[in-house]
């Protein structure tokens, strides 16, 4: 990248505290000088924009792109929960939302399906409210809702000073300083202003700027990571840079999470901005043709399936398709749960499931003799490929 003057000033600037430390106030977007998207980042962006015009493609080809969604959204909230410190994997979520408590899955599950909850409710609420400090704020609570950090003012701005740094730092030793409390307000209006600004900025380039501003007024006592990685898919939504909230960079940030952290903080010493947004910008071209191999492997295993089962079942494949269906959006299920899908006898049920599992559809995940719950594993682990949501 070409040498940019004032860059060590250009995201904002180090202050005095009164008690001795030193916090950094961002500078409002967009940078200045501006940003030189050219060469490089101009071929990276264009890759960018192509790889998500075939994500979109590749989702809009499903036979319900939601049920998609459906899958990707728990995806995300746990690969974005791990990078917080939560131990539970994607199969975890899915039994908790099945109400398969089983002891052994993990205390911190409740914070994963509280990151569903907080998806679920921004991408409900964005028809009626942009992305704003409001829409912000009613994810946060969300979020923390009667878990881990719940007590730390959940959808509340914070009104004391936070700091980012290895387990036991303190203010004077923390790797990074948000801006003073008194001076979070000003800085978020002046994010959200940016947002929603008329100018000639890409909307990759206009979301990868806010998302590290927002890191970087770190506006929460806790949950500003998630929140701000959030944004980012809210963002995308909101602009229309696709039709299906398909598109999660929690992936691509926990498999390079020195590298973001370093280019998040060369942004802040350096005005490293054209760095970062090469990063995120790979990162969305990488992400984006991910998931468009997930859609297409989809209707492959669907297919498989649907075969196997007008082969195998005989009368009972009609049922059975009803039950494959219902699968994509409810992964794990009881003979009870087939039992209301096809409206049949429980013995009826429990045959079918018996036989969807004897073709390679379901398989039986609990070990028990009775309360057993069966898994549509071959369509679960399209979601487990990559940095993982993985066991």
């Amino acid at each position: 990248m070409a040498a940019k003057p004032n860059a060590s000033i250009r995201a904002g600037r180090y202050v005095d505290q009164p008690t001795g430390y030193r916090a950094f106030v961002p500078a409002p977007l967009p940078p200045q000088p501006p940003l030189l998207l050219t060469g490089d980042l101009q071929r990276l962006l264009s890759a960018a924009d192509r790889a998500l015009g075939r994500l979109d493609g590749s989702v809009l080809t499903l036979p319900n792109p939601d049920l998609f969604v459906f899958m990707y959204v728990r995806k995300e909230a746990v690969l974005s929960s791990q990078i917080e410190g939560t131990q539970s994997s994607l199969q975890d979520l899915l039994a908790a939302e099945a109400k398969l408590f089983d002891q052994d899955l993990p205390k911190d599950v409740e914070e994963v399906i509280n990151y569903v909850h907080a998806i679920n409710h921004g991408l409900a609420r964005l028809p009626e409210l942009p992305v704003s400090v409001r829409l912000i704020r009613e994810i946060h609570e969300k979020l923390l809702q009667g878990v881990r950090g719940g007590r730390l003012q959940p959808g509340e701005l914070r009104i004391s000073q936070n700091w980012v740094g290895p387990a036991g730092c303190t203010l004077n030793t923390a790797t990074f300083v948000p801006p003073p409390h008194h001076a979070v307000p000003e800085a978020l209006g002046d994010l959200e202003r940016f947002l929603h600004a008329k100018d000639e900025l890409p909307p990759l380039v206009k979301i990868g700027l806010a998302h590290v501003q927002f890191e970087t007024i770190h506006p929460f006592l806790d949950g500003n990571g998630r929140v701000g990685r959030l944004l980012i898919t809210f963002l995308l939504t909101e602009r229309g840079v696709l039709h299906k909230p398909v598109l999660y960079l929690s992936h691509y940030f926990k498999a390079h999470r020195q590298a973001y952290y370093d280019h998040l903080q060369a942004v802040r010493v350096h005005g490293a901005w054209e760095e970062w947004l090469a990063f995120f910008l790979r990162g969305v071209t990488e992400v984006a043709e991910q998931a468009a191999v997930t859609a297409r492997n989809i209707l492959s295993v669907r297919e498989e399936h649907r075969r196997a089962i007008t082969e195998h079942l005989g009368r009972a494949a009609g049922n059975g398709h009803k039950v494959l269906e219902s699968l994509f959006d409810r992964p794990i299920v009881s003979v009870s749960d087939v039992r209301k899908i096809t409206g049949t006898t429980f013995a009826a049920a429990n045959s079918l499931v018996t036989r969807l599992a004897k073709v390679g559809v379901l398989s039986e995940m609990t070990g028990y003799a009775r309360n057993r719950r069966f898994r549509y594993a071959s369509y679960i682990a399209l979601f487990n490929e990559g940095p993982s949501a993985a066991p």
